[in-house]
C-alpha cells in the first residue's frame, strides 16, 4: 500500500524525461559533465535513452573516469545494433583500455577485422592497436617456453643465426640463466652481423652488458656507429636519455595512467631496439611530445603533427614487432 502511493506521486508531464535528457546532452557540450551524469541517470530512471543520447552519455562518463558506467552504456548501445556501431565500438575499446583490459581489446579487435566491420583507412591503426595490447597482456603474465641449449661450450653462432627470430629469442632467454662467457665470442659475432634483427641484436648486448663482458666492439646500427664496452653500460632504461623522455611523459600523462602505460611500454621496447644508442638528433621534449602524440592515433584521436621523428618512432614498432 506504501509503495502504490508512493509511486502515485510521480507524475510526468508530456516531454519531462525528454527535456532532462536535452538538458544533460548541453551540460555535456559546456564540459559541464558531472552535472550532465547526474541528468542523464535521473533520466534513464524514468525512460530508455535512444542510442544517440547514451553515446553523449557514455563520453561524459568517459570524461569524469566513470570508465565501469561507461562500459555498461557502450554495452547496451551495442546490444541494440545502432547505425553509429564503429563509434561506439572504438569508444568501448578506449574504456576497455583505460580499465587495463587489454586481452579483452586484442579479441575484440580480432573479431572486427575477421568480420571486416573496420573501414578500410583504418586497418592500419586497429592492426597496430591490437598488436600493442596483446604485448601488453602478455606482459600482465609473462612466461616464455623453455628451450633447451645443449652444450654452454658448443654454442654455434651459425646455427643461431639460421633459426628464426622467435627461436633466437627463446635462445637467448634461456641463456639469461648461464653463464656465457664461454662463447661471449660467438655471442660478439652475432651482434656485429648486419643481418640479425635489431631486437634481438640489442637482447644479445643486454646479456653482455648484464654479465659485465669487458671487451670492445665496433657497432653499427640505423645510423649510428660507436666502439662500445658492455662493462661500461647501463641498462636501456638507465640511459639518460630514456629517463629523461619517461619524465617528461609521465608528468604530461600524471593524469591518464592508461595511456602513460601504453606510452611506456611503447618507448621502453622502442628504447631495447635502438640500444645501446638512444633518440641521437632529437630533443628529450620532441621525443616525448612524439610517443604521446603517436599513441593518442592508436586510441582515436588525429593529433596534428607529422614528421621525421613520428616515422622514426613507426620504424622502431615496425622493428619490435618479433612476429615479422
Amino acid at each position: 500500500m506504501e509503495n502504490h502511493k508512493t509511486s502515485r506521486k510521480v507524475i510526468l508531464f508530456p516531454g519531462t524525461v525528454q527535456r532532462l535528457f536535452n538538458e544533460a546532452k548541453i551540460l555535456a557540450e559546456q564540459n559541464r559533465f558531472q552535472e550532465a551524469n547526474d541528468l542523464f541517470e535521473q533520466a534513464l530512471l524514468l525512460e530508455e535513452g535512444d542510442e544517440v543520447t547514451l553515446s553523449v552519455y557514455a563520453y561524459s562518463l568517459y570524461e569524469t573516469k566513470g570508465y565501469e558506467r561507461a562500459k555498461e552504456i557502450c554495452e547496451d548501445i551495442l546490444a541494440k545494433g545502432p547505425s553509429m556501431y564503429f563509434e561506439v565500438m572504438e569508444l568501448y575499446l578506449t574504456i576497455c583500455m583505460q580499465l587495463r583490459q587489454f586481452k579483452q581489446v586484442e579479441k575484440i579487435i580480432q573479431s572486427l577485422l575477421e568480420e571486416e566491420l573496420i573501414p578500410s583507412d583504418e586497418i592500419d591503426k586497429f592492426t597496430r592497436l591490437k598488436k600493442l595490447n596483446a604485448e601488453i597482456a602478455e606482459n600482465q603474465e609473462v612466461h616464455f617456453s623453455q628451450l633447451e641449449i645443449e652444450d654452454d661450450e658448443n654454442f654455434d653462432a651459425q646455427h643461431f643465426l639460421q633459426l628464426p627470430v622467435q627461436q633466437q629469442l627463446l635462445q637467448i632467454h634461456e641463456m639469461t640463466e648461464r653463464n656465457i662467457r664461454p662463447f661471449m665470442k660467438e655471442i660478439i659475432m652475432i651482434i656485429k652481423d648486419e643481418s640479425v634483427h635489431p631486437f634481438i641484436q640489442s637482447l644479445l648486448l643486454i646479456l653482455l652488458v648484464e654479465q659485465q663482458v669487458n671487451m670492445p666492439i665496433a657497432l653499427a646500427k640505423f645510423d649510428y656507429m660507436d666502439t662500445i664496452n658492455p662493462a661500461e653500460l647501463v641498462l636501456p632504461t638507465k640511459l639518460p636519455q630514456f629517463q629523461a623522455v619517461m619524465e617528461r611523459i609521465t608528468e604530461s600523462l600524471e593524469q591518464d595512467p592508461s595511456m602513460l602505460e601504453v606510452v611506456g611500454h611503447l618507448i621502453a621496447k622502442h628504447a631495447i631496439v635502438l640500444y645501446p644508442f638512444e633518440w641521437r638528433g632529437y630533443t628529450n621534449e620532441a621525443v616525448a611530445n612524439s610517443y604521446v602524440h603517436f599513441v593518442k592515433t592508436m586510441f582515436g584521436e588525429q593529433p596534428e603533427i607529422n614528421n621525421e621523428l613520428v616515422d622514426f618512432l613507426q620504424k622502431l614498432e615496425y622493428l619490435s614487432d618479433l612476429q615479422q
